[in-house]
């Protein structure tokens, strides 16, 4: 039996599909660039909150803008178990009262800075802190924004012991006066662990003006405040509102 030939095809007897190129589709490139951007700064934030939870931060934009400026600055770190608890006490009382019972941001400070048409007092320790640590002093858009990311990742990761502790550390107490060890010499020739209720007092008053304002040499305005200061760190230790980073 002769095979039968196989059949011949012919050009254009059967269509070819052409492999279509991709087309170019802007807004799916620039969602996914906007996610690698997003994923990649949350992943930054959370390794420089979770490095300095256990690594003490040595300096800030701030502090290295004020050495260069003067040529050196007074600063060195102490632990917080080395430091009076009356100053951590008088700090938490003079800038951030309900400092334990907050989550980063002070609602009620808020509203009230709001209504008094200032935004005075609604600024936490928590934000300071971030402020001092990862950005950069001065009013801004941006400053704010990041601070408004970061305070709530520092809540989470840091206890409030080391919030508080790294604020005493970081905080300027005179024109390149900075952190509490080495306020308490420059002011009272005495260590962080030997203040007294008073001295402790006088060196929260200075702040947040710590360049107009002096513990050493009080005006009768930061006489008044550290007074008011005095009866507030009582106070936050009376009704609890120190218990959080108190042992």
């Amino acid at each position: 039996m002769a095979k039968q030939a196989a059949p011949r095809y012919k050009p254009g007897s059967r269509s070819r599909k052409k492999k279509q190129e991709p087309r170019f589709q802007p807004m799916r490139w620039l969602r996914r660039w906007m996610l690698r951007v997003v994923l990649l700064s949350v992943g930054v934030i959370l390794f420089g909150v979770g490095f300095y939870a256990i690594v003490n931060p040595q300096t800030g934009i701030y502090m290295k803008q004020e050495q260069l400026r003067l040529g050196s600055i007074d600063r060195q770190w102490v632990d917080f178990d080395r430091i009076a608890p009356v100053m951590a006490r008088s700090v938490v009382a003079a800038e951030d009262a309900n400092f334990c019972a907050h989550w980063g941001f002070d609602m009620d400070a808020i509203r009230k800075a709001i209504d008094a048409g200032s935004n005075r007092g609604a600024s936490t320790l928590s934000q300071q802190v971030v402020k001092n640590v990862y950005l950069w002093h001065g009013r801004s858009w941006v400053r704010k924004a990041l601070e408004a990311l970061i305070t709530p990742v520092l809540e989470t990761v840091w206890t409030k012991r080391r919030i508080l502790e790294v604020y005493l550390n970081m905080a300027e107490f005179d024109e390149g006066v900075f952190g509490v060890e080495a306020a308490a010499h420059h002011y009272f020739g005495t260590t962080p662990g030997k203040l007294s209720d008073r001295q402790a007092a006088l060196l929260a008053a200075v702040l947040p003006s710590p360049k107009q304002r002096s513990a050493s040499r009080p005006t009768e305005f930061v006489n008044r405040r550290a007074a008011s200061i005095r009866d507030g760190a009582a106070t936050i230790r009376a009704d609890g509102r120190a218990a959080c980073f108190e042992d």
